[in-house]
Protein backbone atom coordinates (compact mmCIF):
# COMPACT_ATOMS: atom_id res chain seq x y z
CA UNK A 1 0.00 0.00 0.00
CA UNK A 2 1.23 3.51 -0.82
CA UNK A 3 0.50 6.70 1.09
CA UNK A 4 0.59 10.38 0.22
CA UNK A 5 2.34 12.36 2.94
CA UNK A 6 1.25 15.99 3.20
CA UNK A 7 3.39 18.17 5.45
CA UNK A 8 3.92 21.82 6.37
CA UNK A 9 6.42 23.45 8.72
CA UNK A 10 4.74 26.23 10.70
CA UNK A 11 5.05 28.00 14.02
CA UNK A 12 3.02 27.01 17.06
CA UNK A 13 0.38 29.65 16.38
CA UNK A 14 -0.62 28.05 13.06
CA UNK A 15 0.01 24.37 13.84
CA UNK A 16 -3.42 23.64 15.29
CA UNK A 17 -5.23 25.48 12.47
CA UNK A 18 -3.29 23.58 9.79
CA UNK A 19 -3.90 20.29 11.62
CA UNK A 20 -7.62 21.00 11.72
CA UNK A 21 -7.67 21.56 7.93
CA UNK A 22 -5.64 18.41 7.16
CA UNK A 23 -7.78 16.31 9.51
CA UNK A 24 -10.76 16.82 7.18
CA UNK A 25 -8.96 14.68 4.61
CA UNK A 26 -7.04 12.26 6.85
CA UNK A 27 -9.47 10.03 8.81
CA UNK A 28 -6.60 8.33 10.64
CA UNK A 29 -5.52 11.61 12.20
CA UNK A 30 -2.81 14.24 11.90
CA UNK A 31 0.66 14.33 13.45
CA UNK A 32 2.18 17.47 14.99
CA UNK A 33 5.85 16.95 15.76
CA UNK A 34 8.82 19.07 16.78
CA UNK A 35 11.45 19.71 14.14
CA UNK A 36 14.22 20.52 16.60
CA UNK A 37 14.99 19.33 20.10
CA UNK A 38 17.20 21.26 22.49
CA UNK A 39 19.37 19.05 24.69
CA UNK A 40 19.12 20.23 28.29
CA UNK A 41 20.64 17.21 30.03
CA UNK A 42 21.94 13.80 29.08
CA UNK A 43 19.06 11.90 27.50
CA UNK A 44 16.62 14.78 28.09
CA UNK A 45 15.48 17.24 25.42
CA UNK A 46 12.72 19.76 24.90
CA UNK A 47 11.10 20.90 21.63
CA UNK A 48 12.05 24.30 20.21
CA UNK A 49 11.22 26.26 17.07
CA UNK A 50 8.69 25.41 14.39
CA UNK A 51 6.44 22.37 14.26
CA UNK A 52 5.87 19.94 11.41
CA UNK A 53 2.25 19.05 10.70
CA UNK A 54 1.76 15.84 8.71
CA UNK A 55 -1.18 13.89 7.34
CA UNK A 56 -1.12 10.53 5.55
CA UNK A 57 -3.67 9.67 2.88
CA UNK A 58 -4.11 6.31 1.23
CA UNK A 59 -3.30 6.55 -2.48
CA UNK A 60 -6.48 5.65 -4.33
CA UNK A 61 -8.36 6.64 -7.48
CA UNK A 62 -9.43 9.95 -5.90
CA UNK A 63 -6.03 11.00 -4.60
CA UNK A 64 -5.46 13.77 -7.16
CA UNK A 65 -8.86 15.26 -6.44
CA UNK A 66 -8.15 15.06 -2.70
CA UNK A 67 -4.77 16.72 -3.20
CA UNK A 68 -6.41 19.62 -5.04
CA UNK A 69 -9.01 20.05 -2.30
CA UNK A 70 -6.22 20.15 0.30
CA UNK A 71 -4.42 22.87 -1.67
CA UNK A 72 -7.61 24.91 -1.92
CA UNK A 73 -8.37 24.59 1.79
CA UNK A 74 -4.83 25.61 2.76
CA UNK A 75 -5.00 28.53 0.32
CA UNK A 76 -8.07 29.88 2.12
CA UNK A 77 -6.39 29.42 5.51
CA UNK A 78 -3.37 31.25 4.13
CA UNK A 79 -5.53 34.33 3.51
CA UNK A 80 -5.70 34.73 7.29
CA UNK A 81 -1.95 34.37 7.71
CA UNK A 82 0.59 33.34 5.01
CA UNK A 83 1.51 29.64 4.94
CA UNK A 84 4.41 27.84 3.27
CA UNK A 85 3.65 25.58 0.34
CA UNK A 86 2.77 22.06 1.52
CA UNK A 87 5.14 19.25 0.63
CA UNK A 88 3.68 16.11 -0.95
CA UNK A 89 5.56 12.81 -0.96
CA UNK A 90 4.55 9.28 -1.90
CA UNK A 91 5.79 6.74 0.63
CA UNK A 92 5.46 2.99 0.89
CA UNK A 93 4.11 0.96 3.77
CA UNK A 94 6.13 1.69 6.89
CA UNK A 95 6.31 0.50 10.45
CA UNK A 96 4.54 3.46 12.06
CA UNK A 97 5.49 2.51 15.60
CA UNK A 98 9.19 2.53 14.73
CA UNK A 99 8.76 5.83 12.87
CA UNK A 100 7.24 7.41 16.00
CA UNK A 101 10.12 6.18 18.11
CA UNK A 102 12.67 8.13 16.06
CA UNK A 103 11.14 11.46 17.04
CA UNK A 104 10.48 11.31 20.78
CA UNK A 105 12.77 11.83 23.75
CA UNK A 106 11.98 12.34 27.45
CA UNK A 107 10.62 15.84 28.10
CA UNK A 108 10.86 17.41 31.59
CA UNK A 109 7.88 19.57 32.56
CA UNK A 110 7.85 22.11 35.37
CA UNK A 111 9.71 21.12 38.52
CA UNK A 112 8.37 17.62 39.21
CA UNK A 113 7.26 15.85 36.03
CA UNK A 114 8.93 14.14 33.09
CA UNK A 115 7.13 12.69 30.06
CA UNK A 116 8.81 9.47 28.94
CA UNK A 117 8.04 7.58 25.70
CA UNK A 118 6.84 4.10 26.60
CA UNK A 119 9.88 2.31 25.16
CA UNK A 120 12.49 4.36 27.08
CA UNK A 121 13.66 4.54 30.69
CA UNK A 122 13.45 7.83 32.55
CA UNK A 123 16.80 9.65 32.66
CA UNK A 124 15.77 11.50 35.84
CA UNK A 125 14.41 9.33 38.65
CA UNK A 126 13.91 12.40 40.87
CA UNK A 127 10.93 13.44 38.72
CA UNK A 128 7.51 11.80 38.53
CA UNK A 129 7.54 9.79 35.32
CA UNK A 130 4.50 9.85 32.99
CA UNK A 131 4.89 7.05 30.45
CA UNK A 132 3.04 7.71 27.18
CA UNK A 133 2.78 5.92 23.86
CA UNK A 134 2.71 8.92 21.45
CA UNK A 135 1.27 6.84 18.63
CA UNK A 136 -2.16 6.38 20.17
CA UNK A 137 -3.86 9.78 20.61
CA UNK A 138 -3.33 13.51 21.00
CA UNK A 139 -1.32 14.45 24.07
CA UNK A 140 2.37 13.57 24.06
CA UNK A 141 3.63 16.37 26.28
CA UNK A 142 5.59 18.05 23.49
CA UNK A 143 3.02 20.69 22.51
CA UNK A 144 2.96 23.98 24.50
CA UNK A 145 -0.76 23.62 25.29
CA UNK A 146 -0.18 20.28 27.04
CA UNK A 147 2.95 21.53 28.78
CA UNK A 148 1.06 24.50 30.20
CA UNK A 149 -1.63 22.20 31.61
CA UNK A 150 0.98 19.97 33.19
CA UNK A 151 2.73 22.94 34.78
CA UNK A 152 -0.58 24.14 36.22
CA UNK A 153 -1.24 20.64 37.58
CA UNK A 154 1.83 20.92 39.81
CA UNK A 155 0.15 23.84 41.59
CA UNK A 156 -3.55 23.03 41.29
CA UNK A 157 -3.92 19.26 41.67
CA UNK A 158 -6.29 18.74 44.61
CA UNK A 159 -4.75 16.27 47.03
CA UNK A 160 -6.98 13.26 47.61
CA UNK A 161 -9.79 14.70 45.47
CA UNK A 162 -11.23 13.97 42.00
CA UNK A 163 -10.43 15.65 38.68
CA UNK A 164 -12.27 15.80 35.34
CA UNK A 165 -10.52 16.01 31.96
CA UNK A 166 -12.62 17.22 29.01
CA UNK A 167 -11.08 15.95 25.76
CA UNK A 168 -8.73 13.52 27.50
CA UNK A 169 -6.79 12.39 24.40
CA UNK A 170 -3.99 10.10 25.52
CA UNK A 171 -4.94 10.48 29.19
CA UNK A 172 -1.71 12.32 29.94
CA UNK A 173 -3.30 15.00 32.14
CA UNK A 174 -5.33 12.57 34.24
CA UNK A 175 -2.30 10.33 34.76
CA UNK A 176 -0.18 13.31 35.79
CA UNK A 177 -2.83 14.49 38.25
CA UNK A 178 -2.99 11.05 39.85
CA UNK A 179 0.79 10.91 40.24
CA UNK A 180 0.67 14.39 41.78
CA UNK A 181 -1.84 13.27 44.44
CA UNK A 182 -5.37 13.31 43.01
CA UNK A 183 -7.60 10.47 44.22
CA UNK A 184 -9.39 9.67 40.95
CA UNK A 185 -9.34 10.98 37.38
CA UNK A 186 -12.28 10.90 35.00
CA UNK A 187 -11.96 11.78 31.32
CA UNK A 188 -14.23 12.14 28.33
CA UNK A 189 -13.44 12.41 24.65
CA UNK A 190 -15.46 12.35 21.45
CA UNK A 191 -13.00 9.90 19.84
CA UNK A 192 -13.20 6.18 20.77
CA UNK A 193 -9.45 5.87 20.10
CA UNK A 194 -8.76 8.43 22.83
CA UNK A 195 -10.87 6.56 25.37
CA UNK A 196 -8.90 3.37 24.63
CA UNK A 197 -5.57 5.22 24.67
CA UNK A 198 -6.32 6.78 28.04
CA UNK A 199 -7.09 3.40 29.55
CA UNK A 200 -4.00 1.76 28.04
CA UNK A 201 -1.70 4.56 29.15
CA UNK A 202 -3.23 4.50 32.65
CA UNK A 203 -2.44 0.77 32.87
CA UNK A 204 1.13 1.42 31.68
CA UNK A 205 1.53 3.96 34.50
CA UNK A 206 0.02 1.76 37.20
CA UNK A 207 -3.07 3.93 37.75
CA UNK A 208 -5.69 1.95 35.79
CA UNK A 209 -7.85 1.56 38.90
CA UNK A 210 -7.97 5.32 39.46
CA UNK A 211 -8.64 6.56 35.91
CA UNK A 212 -11.88 6.08 34.01
CA UNK A 213 -12.55 7.36 30.48
CA UNK A 214 -15.79 7.47 28.52
CA UNK A 215 -17.14 8.75 25.21
CA UNK A 216 -18.67 12.19 25.40
CA UNK A 217 -18.18 15.79 26.46
CA UNK A 218 -19.77 18.27 28.87
CA UNK A 219 -23.36 17.28 28.04
CA UNK A 220 -22.64 13.59 28.67
CA UNK A 221 -20.98 14.31 32.03
CA UNK A 222 -23.98 16.36 33.11
CA UNK A 223 -26.24 13.51 31.96
CA UNK A 224 -24.37 10.99 34.14
CA UNK A 225 -22.06 9.08 31.78
CA UNK A 226 -19.44 9.11 34.59
CA UNK A 227 -19.83 8.31 38.32
CA UNK A 228 -19.32 12.02 39.14
CA UNK A 229 -20.80 15.21 37.72
CA UNK A 230 -18.53 17.69 39.48
CA UNK A 231 -14.89 17.70 40.55
CA UNK A 232 -12.44 19.83 42.49
CA UNK A 233 -10.43 20.40 39.31
CA UNK A 234 -11.65 20.45 35.71
CA UNK A 235 -9.20 20.42 32.78
CA UNK A 236 -9.81 21.25 29.12
CA UNK A 237 -6.95 21.38 26.61
CA UNK A 238 -8.85 22.06 23.37
CA UNK A 239 -8.95 24.79 20.71
CA UNK A 240 -10.31 28.14 21.88
CA UNK A 241 -13.55 28.16 19.88
CA UNK A 242 -14.43 24.73 21.30
CA UNK A 243 -13.63 25.90 24.84
CA UNK A 244 -16.09 28.77 24.36
CA UNK A 245 -18.76 26.38 23.12
CA UNK A 246 -18.18 24.12 26.13
CA UNK A 247 -18.46 27.08 28.50
CA UNK A 248 -21.84 27.86 26.94
CA UNK A 249 -22.77 24.18 27.48
CA UNK A 250 -22.09 24.50 31.21
CA UNK A 251 -18.45 23.42 31.65
CA UNK A 252 -18.07 25.86 34.56
CA UNK A 253 -20.82 24.04 36.43
CA UNK A 254 -18.65 20.91 36.50
CA UNK A 255 -16.46 22.58 39.16
CA UNK A 256 -17.31 22.11 42.81
CA UNK A 257 -18.05 25.49 44.50
CA UNK A 258 -14.42 25.98 45.57
CA UNK A 259 -12.98 24.16 42.57
CA UNK A 260 -10.71 25.29 39.75
CA UNK A 261 -10.88 25.12 35.97
CA UNK A 262 -7.75 24.99 33.79
CA UNK A 263 -8.19 25.99 30.16
CA UNK A 264 -5.49 25.59 27.52
CA UNK A 265 -5.35 25.76 23.71
CA UNK A 266 -5.84 29.55 23.60
CA UNK A 267 -3.75 31.69 21.27
CA UNK A 268 -2.48 34.97 22.71
CA UNK A 269 -4.72 36.98 20.37
CA UNK A 270 -7.78 35.03 21.61
CA UNK A 271 -7.16 35.65 25.31
CA UNK A 272 -9.32 38.79 25.58
CA UNK A 273 -12.28 37.10 23.90
CA UNK A 274 -11.87 34.18 26.31
CA UNK A 275 -11.76 36.58 29.27
CA UNK A 276 -15.05 38.12 28.12
CA UNK A 277 -16.64 34.69 27.72
CA UNK A 278 -15.55 33.71 31.23
CA UNK A 279 -16.99 36.92 32.67
CA UNK A 280 -20.26 36.15 30.88
CA UNK A 281 -20.41 32.88 32.82
CA UNK A 282 -19.48 34.43 36.20
CA UNK A 283 -15.95 33.01 36.10
CA UNK A 284 -12.71 34.84 36.80
CA UNK A 285 -9.07 34.24 35.86
CA UNK A 286 -6.80 33.71 38.85
CA UNK A 287 -3.60 32.92 36.94
CA UNK A 288 -2.34 33.07 33.36
CA UNK A 289 0.70 31.29 31.93
CA UNK A 290 2.14 31.41 28.44
CA UNK A 291 4.59 29.52 26.20
CA UNK A 292 5.32 31.24 22.87
CA UNK A 293 1.90 32.19 21.40
CA UNK A 294 -0.10 29.78 23.57
CA UNK A 295 -1.93 30.85 26.72
CA UNK A 296 -3.42 28.75 29.53
CA UNK A 297 -5.70 30.05 32.27
CA UNK A 298 -6.57 28.94 35.79
CA UNK A 299 -10.15 29.96 36.56
CA UNK A 300 -12.50 30.04 39.55
CA UNK A 301 -16.05 31.15 40.14
CA UNK A 302 -16.28 34.91 40.58
CA UNK A 303 -16.89 36.15 44.12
Amino acid sequence: MEWLEVSLEVDGEMAEAVAEVLARFAPSGVVIESIELEQIAYGVARPVGNLRVCAYLEVDAQIEETRQRILESLWYLGRIRPLPEPAFKIIGEVNWVETWKQHYKPVPIGERLIIVPAWLDSPDESRLSIRIDPGMAFGTGTHPTTQLCLEFLESYTPQGRDILDIGCGSGILGIAALKLGAARAFGVDVEPESVLASQENAAMNGVAGQLQAALGSVDEIRAGVLPIRQASLVLANILSHILMRLLDAGMGDLMLPEGSLILSGILEEQAEAMRAKLTEHNLQIIEQRQIEDWVALAVKRAA
